[in-house]
Formats: structure tokens, C-alpha cells, sequence
């Protein structure tokens, strides 16, 4: 390699350390930001007495529904598993999720992160092949996206319901348009699959910077057809997946309401739905478990309804000892399972 060429290997990187820097600077500026809105006007004495009013029972019972939300997740996860791999026991896929929770859950991105490790597990430890497992965990993210979108979408109704969102005529029916396609993405793509469509190889195929023969391209072409055949042969289970997806879904808005309940706050069912969604959005932020987003989305929108931000921050604390707990033991799990 010349003088020349080792300067401009040289100039690349460190234009990709700069680049990196000032991703990580905005990224953590973005986080202070968000920090110091949702504490500014937060008693810490009132957030203390807050939670330090909370029975051991009430503990209990969000912890009790929290593990059912987890069962249900694991259940969408396994019937697709299951269906055709009958001897993956589903004990074993409830520590997997919850280490993929706990990797997805600190990892910079919207709640994604963990899904290598899911594929990873059922490779090595149940003896799939890549492309299989990749295609069930594929079928199972899309099965999330597409609850979640439904929670958010029915936030944004409830939103406009409470007059948290103004009507400005063709903008906002614009806006919705937009939502209400975005929405039925995941829908639209089971549909495709099931056609014997496969928008995302298609979509990578016609990129002209996308190697056709590069293992990761290859990889996802499989995966996918995979996933196409999965949805004909297996209908059945699908809609059984989609059942314990809405499921766990119920379980999400039950949890919220018992924690909204006893810490004390009056809120209706629709003000409710407004500030779940807030907390859904939040953790599509580019940021560690939505850290300061979710903060700044429930002081945001709790103190709409006139609720205090000492509240709303003693909520998002009783979260994130909910979420600690569980990624907890999943990365005590995950260690465990890749020290094998």
C-alpha cells in the first residue's frame, strides 16, 4: 500500500471516528435535554413518598401481570416456532425473550437489538438452521410491530378525542392518511407473504449499492420466503400468534392502568390510552430503554390531564424498576446460555 493510500485509509477513519463522535455527542445532548424537561419541576421528596406508599400487594400484582405480558410475548414467539419445530420446549424460550429483552433494552435504537441472539439460540441450542430461525423471529417482530401500531393508532384517536391533537383541517387529514398507511404496514406485509409476495428482497434486490451475493442478502431472501411459506402452511397458528399478541397487548394496558391507579392519579380510559401511547413512542427514540424520552412523554402528557410531574416521574421510576428486574435476569440468562 503507497504513502497516498495509507493517508486516505487514514483520512476515512478518522472522518468515521468524527462522525461517530458527533452521532454519540447529539445522541447524549438529545438525553440531557429530555432529562431535564421531565425533572425540572419534580419534588424529589413528593416522588419518594409516591412510591413509598405502594403495598407490598400492589408490587405484586404489577409484577404478576408483567409476567403474563411476558408469557404472551414468548407464546407469539414459540407458536411460531412450534409449529414446525414441535420438540423446542417453551420454558426455555421464556428465559431466551427476556435475555433478548434485556440486550434489546440497552442497546441505542427503537427497542430492537436483541433479535441476532434470539436467532442465535434457536440455531445453537434447538438445532435449526439460520434461515428458520431468522424467518420466526422475523415473523415475530412483524407480529409486534403490528400490535403496537394498532396501540398507536388508537392513541392518536383517543388524542383527537381529548383535543390533545387540534383538527387544522387538510394538514391533519393529511397527517392521518399518513399514520393510517403507516399503520397497516405490517398488516399489508402478512397479507404479501401470504400472496407469495416478498417486498423486502424485492426492495434489497433492486438496490444498486446491494451485493445479490453477499451472505447477508441471501440470508434475507431465505428468510423471508421461508416466512411466506410459514403464513400459507400455517394460518392457523398465525392467527392463533396474532390472538396472544393482543393478548399481551391487554395485559401492557392493564399493568398501566393498575400503576396509574396506585399511585393516585384520576385519569379517564381514553386520557389513559393518550399517555400509553406517549410511553410507546417514547421507546422508538434512538436511545437506551427510551431514557429521558419516556420521562419527558409522561410528564408531557400526564401534566395535560393535570396531573404533576412528581407523579408522572414516580410512574416512570415504578417502569424502570419493572424493566431493570426483567433485564436483569435475562442478562444473567444470557450470559449463562453463551458461556455453554
Amino acid at each position: 500500500m503507497t504513502e497516498r493510500d495509507l493517508a486516505t485509509e487514514s483520512q476515512r477513519t478518522q472522518r468515521k471516528f468524527s462522525l461517530r463522535t458527533l452521532r454519540i455527542l447529539a445522541v447524549y445532548s438529545l438525553l440531557a435535554l429530555l432529562l431535564y424537561f421531565a425533572l425540572r419541576n419534580a419534588p424529589l421528596i413528593d416522588i419518594w413518598n409516591a412510591l413509598n406508599n405502594l403495598k407490598l400487594w400492589q408490587i405484586g400484582s404489577i409484577l404478576l401481570i408483567n409476567a403474563f405480558v411476558i408469557t404472551c410475548m414468548t407464546a407469539r414467539w414459540w407458536i411460531i416456532v412450534h409449529a414446525e419445530n414441535p420438540a423446542v420446549p417453551f420454558l426455555s424460550l421464556v428465559g431466551y425473550r427476556l435475555s433478548v429483552f434485556a440486550v434489546s433494552y440497552i442497546t441505542f435504537g427503537p427497542q430492537v437489538g436483541g433479535e441476532p441472539l434470539q436467532v442465535i439460540y434457536l440455531q445453537r441450542n434447538h438445532g435449526l438452521t439460520f434461515a428458520r430461525a431468522a424467518s420466526a423471529v422475523m415473523l415475530d417482530k412483524l407480529l409486534e410491530f403490528l400490535v403496537n401500531f394498532v396501540l398507536i393508532g388508537v392513541g392518536v384517536w383517543a388524542s383527537l378525542r381529548v383535543g390533545l391533537v387540534s383538527d387544522n383541517g387538510n394538514r391533519l387529514t393529511l397527517s392521518l392518511i399518513g399514520l393510517a398507511v403507516l399503520l397497516a404496514l405490517p398488516l399489508l406485509q402478512i397479507i404479501l407473504l401470504y400472496k407469495g409476495f416478498h417486498p423486502i428482497s424485492r426492495l434489497l434486490l433492486r438496490q444498486p449499492f446491494i451485493k445479490e451475493d453477499s451472505k447477508t442478502v441471501r440470508l434475507i431472501i431465505v428468510a423471508e420466503r421461508m416466512a411466506s411459506a410459514f403464513c400459507r402452511k400455517h394460518m392457523r397458528s398465525m392467527i392463533l400468534a396474532i390472538t396472544v399478541s393482543f393478548a399481551g397487548l391487554a395485559g401492557i394496558i392493564f399493568e398501566y392502568y393498575l400503576m396509574i391507579g396506585f399511585l393516585g392519579m384520576q385519569i379517564t380510559g381514553i386520557q389513559i390510552f393518550v399517555a400509553l401511547t406517549a410511553m410507546q413512542i417514547s421507546f422508538l427514540m434512538p436511545l437506551p430503554g427510551g431514557l429521558g424520552a419516556l420521562e419527558a412523554s409522561q410528564v408531557f402528557a400526564l401534566g395535560t390531564f393535570g396531573q404533576g410531574a412528581s407523579a408522572a416521574i414516580s410512574l416512570t421510576l415504578l417502569m424502570r424498576a419493572r424493566d431493570i428486574l426483567n433485564g436483569g435476569i435475562g442478562l444473567l440468562l444470557a450470559g449463562k446460555g453463551i458461556t455453554k
